[in-house]
């Protein structure tokens, strides 16, 4: 029911949006029309992740997944770029991140690996347009869905610092699925770089 209501809402709020000219109304309808993309996506990511596969063919995948893992492991580990491994199930948990994404997000490995997505990489709460759950959570399906990489937009995604106030951060995103011999997707690869430099710089 939550997800029809998220849906309608979203229907409505771009009708309206496409709809007025008055920019007291467009800004209010950006930002309801930003938290109900938001709300789907984070339910979407809940019940079913990225990936359609019946949730009895993903178990019978985890012994390939741990063989595959093994296989890239020392690669993921030792790249200067930042990357994160996803399971792309229900929750859309994290399997692990690399040196390099730690020192991106200041986080570390112990604090995530285990734990939802979003619950550890939420929109800011003080910027009523954040739409950077909704938009990674659309570039995770597009990737689970077609069994090929995604490049993103360029996507302001504001972190946490160690302190726990959110600084502004813009990235340049790249998802990819990992696949087993029979073309099984069994995790995601989130592969980001910070252009907040580039994307900040006075023109």
């Amino acid at each position: 029911m939550r997800q029809f209501v998220c849906e309608q809402n979203i229907v409505h709020f771009e009708r309206l949006l496409n709809e007025t000219t008055d920019p007291t109304v467009q800004s209010t309808v950006r930002a309801l029309l930003a938290s109900a993309k938001r709300q789907l996506a984070l339910l979407n990511s809940a019940a079913s992740g990225a990936d359609s596969t019946p949730l009895e063919h993903r178990r019978r995948q985890h012994i390939d997944a741990a063989m595959i893992r093994r296989q890239f492991q020392p690669e993921f580990d030792g790249s200067p770029h930042p990357y994160m491994l996803l399971d792309p199930g229900p929750g859309l948990s994290i399997v692990d991140i690399n040196d390099a994404y730690a020192a991106a997000t200041f986080i570390s490995r112990t604090d995530v690996v285990g734990r939802s997505l979003f619950d550890m990489f939420p929109d800011n709460p003080d910027d009523p347009l954040a739409d950077g759950v909704s938009n990674l959570y659309s570039s995770l399906r597009i990737v689970g869905e077609t069994g090929r990489a995604h490049a993103m937009a360029i996507q302001r995604y504001d972190i946490r610092d160690p302190g726990g106030t959110f600084v502004e951060r813009h990235w340049q995103p790249i998802n990819s699925p990992i696949h087993d011999a029979n073309g099984h997707l069994v995790f995601l690869l989130h592969h980001v770089e910070d252009v907040t430099a580039q994307a900040t710089a006075p023109r």
